[in-house]
């Protein structure tokens, strides 16, 4: 009965998590690759899309561009995502995404890839420019069905040509025969110009407790397990290991003779594993404390 309530648990711990990482939508993902993917020189990015093999990589540079855009500020820039959200209950939807770009590239050095914009989407993490207003602020280009009073944000995300970034994709050829960097393998294209730690707050929109939280259900949930599964192998053994007749006067027979042994006892080991998955959750909480970035 133990084993089976233990490992319940760990299952309930982690669905949790599960559902905790889920409700960050697809930014999730962009967060897990832009942890996970290890940085190739763009020069070897470059021979990857040649050699026509199959990787996804990340690579950081300078952007650069010849037909750069300006915005109002008057900075050069390679790509604009321009979107407005109406208010639906408690979500935002979008009524409109324009965009706009031109080609560009990331260099390193005298070395230098294409990056393939229009692929960018959820992978763009940049700070983005919102304001909010309500339906009534866009005159003609709101909705018809949108109430006046609903509601409303523009959120901008942009990239300029003076800022260095990241770029995870897979290196390929395009149809002129020069290298690229794009979405393939089944992820996305991934640009930042920030730093992980503020990429991150970004792209859990100020809930990182919630990944602080799937992290530890995730360990306790692992750890729940695998104490039911001890818990399980001690009760077998000692169900194959007891004795069919009483233990002789001073002691147990399968002990050194100084009293009851541990054989038998299975409640022993699994109170001495409880403690540990304790103890590594305990640990795994003040890790993730201690390392979270400060603001």
């Amino acid at each position: 009965m133990i084993p089976l309530l233990l490992a319940a648990l760990g299952a309930v711990a982690l669905g949790l998590a599960a559902g905790l990482l889920r409700s960050f939508g697809p930014r999730y993902r962009v967060g897990r690759l832009l942890a996970a993917v290890p940085r190739v020189p763009i020069a070897e990015a470059v021979e990857i899309a040649r050699r026509g093999e199959p990787r996804y990589v990340r690579v950081d540079g300078r952007i650069d561009a010849t037909d750069e855009f300006e915005d109002a500020d008057h900075r050069p820039l390679v790509f604009r995502r321009t979107r407005l959200l109406a208010r639906s209950g408690r979500d935002w939807t979008a009524f409109e995404d324009s965009r706009e770009s031109v080609p560009f590239e990331i260099r390193e050095g005298l070395d230098s890839i294409a990056v393939g914009g229009d692929a960018l989407g959820d992978g763009l993490v940049v700070i983005p420019r919102e304001s909010i207003g309500t339906a009534a602020d866009l005159g003609d280009r709101a909705p018809a069905h949108l109430a006046p009073e609903t509601p409303v944000r523009a959120l901008i995300e942009q990239v300029s040509s003076v800022e260095h970034a990241s770029v995870l994709g897979a290196p390929m050829i395009d149809e002129t025969g020069a290298p690229l960097l794009t979405a393939g393998l089944g992820r996305p294209l991934i640009l930042t110009t920030l730093e992980q730690a503020e990429a991150m707050r970004i792209l859990t929109h100020g809930g990182a407790w919630r990944a602080r939280l799937a992290a530890v259900l995730f360990v306790a949930g692992l750890a729940l397990l695998a104490v039911a599964v001890i818990a399980w192998l001690a009760g077998a053994a000692g169900v194959l290991a007891a004795s069919p007749s009483p233990p002789a006067p001073g002691g147990d027979p399968r002990s050194s003779g100084e009293g009851p042994g541990l054989v038998g006892d299975p409640l022993f080991a699994v109170l001495a594993v409880v403690l540990i998955a304790i103890a590594a959750v305990v640990a795994t909480t003040a890790w993730v404390r201690l390392t979270r970035p400060r603001s």
